[in-house]
C-alpha cells in the first residue's frame, strides 16, 4: 500500500523540536511510499491548537524547507512540505502518477487530530501539480481520461479525497507551456543546435535584442515568434507519438521507452527577454503595495530582462531539455497555434487553466508583479469556476517571493514582499476556515 510509515501522531510526536542552541523551530521527517517520498512536518510552536493544515509540493523540486512551511506555521497554521516520486528527476516524470503522492499528503493531513480542514498549496510548478489533483477529486477520472488529451493516463487515480480550497503562489500555467515559449524556432525536421532559423534568431542585435539590457522586438517578429515555436512543439508532438506507436506495435528498437532531447529547449523566452512581452493586467486588480494597502487598478508588471539567455540557450548543459517520450508526452506536450495566447489548454493534464475550469473549492491566486506570469495567473483567475476566488497581485515580487532588487527606483522600494503575501495568505484563510 502507498501509506506513510511510522506516522503514529500524537501531540509529543508532532510537536516541533527546537535546536538547543539557536531555539528554532525544526519540522518533522515523514516517510512516505515509496521511500523516495517524502514530507517534512510543520506545527506551530504556540497559540491556539491549528485547525487548518496546508500541503505545498512540486512534481519535482524540493518542498520541505519551501518559504510557505515556515511563513504559514508561524501564523497558526500546520504545513507539511512534501517531495513526490520524481524528486529531482524531470527526465521520468511520469506527471499524473504525482496526484498518488498529493493523496498520501492529504490523506496524512485528515488524520491528525484537530484538523477540521485541508489545502493545498500550488507554487510555481506545484500550481498544475495541484489543480489537477483536486480536478480528478472532484470530477472523477473523466477528467484525467478525456480523449481529447495528448496522455491519458492508467494510472489508479479514482477516489482520490477533495481538498477543502486552494493557495495559488505564482503558479506555472504547465510546465509544457514553459517549454512551448522558451523553444528556439528550428529549421523543419532539425533538432541540432546550430539549425535554427536565422530569421527568427532572437539575440541577434538586427530582431531586437540587447545583450546589455531589456531587448525589444517588434510586433512582426513576436508573430512569427509565436507561431513558430508551435510549429516546433507540435512536430516534437508528432515526432513522440509517432515514436510511442512504433513502441505499442512492437516496432521500436526498444520495447518501453526512449531518450527524447530537444535542443535549444531553454533560454529562448521572449517573456524573459523583452519586459513589455505581456507586462499589464487586462482589467483593473487588487495590487497588494509594498507599505501593505491594495489598490485596485491596471497593473505594470516591474520586472527586469534577465540576461545571458543567449548562452544558456546555446549550451547543452543549460539549453537542452532531456526527456523521454513518456515523459514529454505525459508532462511537457501542449497543442497550440501560437506560444502567447493560442494555447490548447484542455490538450494536456499538466494545464493549471484547463484544471481550474473544472474546480468548485475556494481559490486563491497571488502572482507576483515582477516575474512572467502575472498574465497567466490572471488567464487562471478569469477561467476558475470557484464561486469564491481571489487574485491579488504582490508589488515588486520575484517568483520565489523575495523583492525584485534590480526593479526598485528607491533602496527597499519592495522589501516586504514576503510578509505581505504571507499575511494576506492568512487573512484569506482565516476569513473562510
Amino acid at each position: 500500500m502507498d501509506t506513510p510509515r511510522d506516522m503514529t501522531y500524537d501531540q509529543d510526536a508532532v510537536s516541533p523540536r527546537k535546536n538547543e542552541d539557536c531555539m528554532a523551530i525544526e519540522p518533522r521527517y515523514i516517510q512516505f511510499s515509496p521511500d523516495v517520498t517524502k514530507g517534512a512536518l510543520y506545527v506551530p510552536d504556540s497559540g491556539p491548537t491549528p485547525h487548518v493544515a496546508l500541503l505545498v509540493m512540486h512534481r519535482t523540486s524540493n518542498y520541505l524547507p519551501h518559504t510557505a512551511n515556515i511563513e504559514l506555521s508561524k501564523r497558526g497554521f500546520v504545513m507539511l512540505g512534501m517531495n513526490p516520486r520524481f524528486d529531482n528527476n524531470e527526465t521520468l516524470v511520469d506527471f499524473e502518477a504525482v496526484a498518488l503522492d498529493v493523496k498520501e499528503g492529504v490523506k496524512f493531513l485528515r488524520s491528525l487530530p484537530g484538523i477540521t480542514h485541508v489545502l493545498l498549496l500550488g507554487h510555481s510548478g506545484g500550481g498544475p501539480t495541484m489543480t489537477f489533483y483536486q480536478a480528478v477529486a472532484e470530477n472523477g477520472l473523466s477528467y484525467c481520461r478525456n480523449p481529447d488529451k495528448l496522455h491519458v493516463t492508467g494510472h489508479a487515480l479514482a477516489d482520490l479525497p477533495p481538498v477543502d480550497g486552494l493557495v495559488l503562489m505564482d503558479a506555472d500555467p504547465g510546465h509544457n507551456i514553459h517549454l512551448l515559449r522558451n523553444l528556439m524556432p528550428m529549421l523543419p525536421g532539425c533538432n541540432d543546435p546550430g539549425s535554427f532559423d536565422p530569421s527568427l534568431n532572437p539575440f541577434d542585435p538586427q530582431n531586437g535584442f540587447n545583450p546589455k539590457g531589456a531587448s525589444h522586438y517588434s510586433d512582426d517578429f513576436k508573430t512569427r515568434y509565436y507561431r513558430a515555436q508551435s510549429d516546433r512543439m507540435n512536430a516534437l508532438i508528432a515526432d513522440a507519438q509517432e515514436k510511442i506507436s512504433a513502441i505499442n506495435a512492437g516496432k521500436y528498437k526498444y520495447p518501453d521507452d526512449d531518450t527524447f532531447l530537444i535542443a535549444r529547449g531553454e533560454g529562448a523566452s521572449l517573456w524573459e527577454l523583452d519586459p513589455s512581452v505581456a507586462h499589464t493586467t487586462q482589467k483593473p486588480r487588487k495590487l497588494l503595495k509594498n507599505d501593505g494597502t491594495i489598490s485596485t487598478q491596471i497593473i505594470e508588471n516591474v520586472r527586469v530582462a534577465t540576461q545571458g539567455l543567449d548562452q544558456e540557450n546555446a549550451s547543452f548543459d543549460g539549453g537542452t531539455v532531456n526527456l523521454t517520450l513518456q515523459s514529454f508526452i505525459s508532462t511537457q506536450a501542449i497543442r497550440s497555434t501560437n506560444s502567447l495566447d493560442g494555447i490548447d489548454y484542455g490538450s494536456s493534464n499538466n494545464s493549471t487553466t484547463c484544471a481550474l475550469q473544472n474546480i468548485t473549492v475556494p481559490v486563491m491566486i497571488a502572482t507576483m508583479g515582477a516575474w512572467i506570469y502575472m498574465c497567466d495567473n490572471e488567464i487562471h483567475y478569469e477561467n476558475a469556476k470557484s464561486q469564491d476566488k481571489d487574485f491579488v497581485v504582490i508589488e515588486g515580487a520575484l517568483h520565489e517571493f523575495q523583492p525584485c532588487v534590480p526593479c526598485e527606483s528607491v533602496p527597499g522600494q519592495y522589501s516586504n514582499t514576503v510578509q505581505n503575501l504571507f499575511d494576506y495568505t492568512r487573512d484569506w484563510l482565516n476569513a473562510r476556515y
